[in-house]
């Protein structure tokens, strides 16, 4: 069943949120130098919800966008459709016109998305734990020299946690890419995005919890260097499941309207 999001009352996006900067003053989508305007529309709007600068619940109007990006409404249309395919942005239930908004933070939603992605990742897991052994054997060093820098980065006395992100993205994606095929690794590239959201806020939130998730880490590598499929499987399952409860506690303190 699709995860019932919670409605939340709109708010006014900052105009300073749509802006992109240019070398020389003024600001537009337009001057970025790789990808069509639509591509580029997208991929601002998308990193400014990522990143919550379009908090969850915030109206985005599509002529206003154009007119912060310096482009047509046509290629904002386009990005905006897109957003709304990946579950990004949402349309207001019963409204005559499109009325958008950035979609909320909801528990039922990160308990779908985290564990549609273990299951992804389970099963990249499970056919890389069936490698030849020299095969698997290098993935685990691979691995474990990742889950190494995870630990490292969050563990400095000043945590960046975009890289903490990155550090996770990577010793995760390598996993999938080890074995998995074309249609796995579509799917995952599908869905995988879309959590990004809440991936960055368990991220956040490890600072008092990262030698936890790092032992999540090492079951998983463990299973993998060992040749065991269903452990394997079963351990990044679990390590996706432990961060949506997690994810969801601190939402149901905090509330559903991503104000935190």
């Amino acid at each position: 069943m699709p995860a019932r999001r919670t409605p939340i009352s709109s708010r006014t996006v900052p105009s300073r949120a749509l802006r992109v900067a240019r070398p020389g003053g003024g600001e537009t989508a337009s001057d970025a130098p790789h990808g069509s305007r639509p591509e580029q529309v997208y991929q601002r709007l998308r990193e400014l919800i990522v990143q919550g600068l379009l908090a969850p619940g915030s109206r985005v109007v599509e002529t206003e966008v154009a007119a912060r990006l310096g482009v047509s409404r046509t290629p904002v249309r386009e990005a905006l459709q897109r957003l709304q395919q990946e579950g990004f942005v949402v349309g207001a239930a019963g409204a005559q016109q499109a009325r958008l908004t950035v979609a909320p933070l909801t528990r039922a939603d990160v308990h779908e998305l985290l564990n549609i992605v273990g299951e992804l990742e389970g099963l990249g897991a499970r056919w890389a734990a069936g490698l030849p052994v020299p095969e698997r054997r290098a993935l685990s060093r691979e691995l474990k020299a990742l889950n190494a820098e995870f630990f490292r980065t969050g563990r400095a006395a000043s945590i960046d946690h975009g890289r903490l992100y990155e550090a996770d993205e990577r010793l995760h994606r390598q996993i999938v890419e080890a074995c998995a095929g074309p249609r796995l690794i579509a799917l995952h590239d599908s869905v995988k995005p879309q959590a990004e959201r809440y991936i960055r806020m368990y991220i956040s939130m490890l600072t008092s919890d990262i030698k936890a998730s790092v032992a999540e880490h090492d079951a998983m590598i463990d299973a993998i260097d060992t040749g065991d499929p269903d452990g394997a499987q079963h351990a990044v399952q679990a390590n996706w499941r432990h961060a949506a409860d997690r994810i969801a506690k601190v939402i149901a303190v905090a509330g559903e309207r991503g104000s935190w």
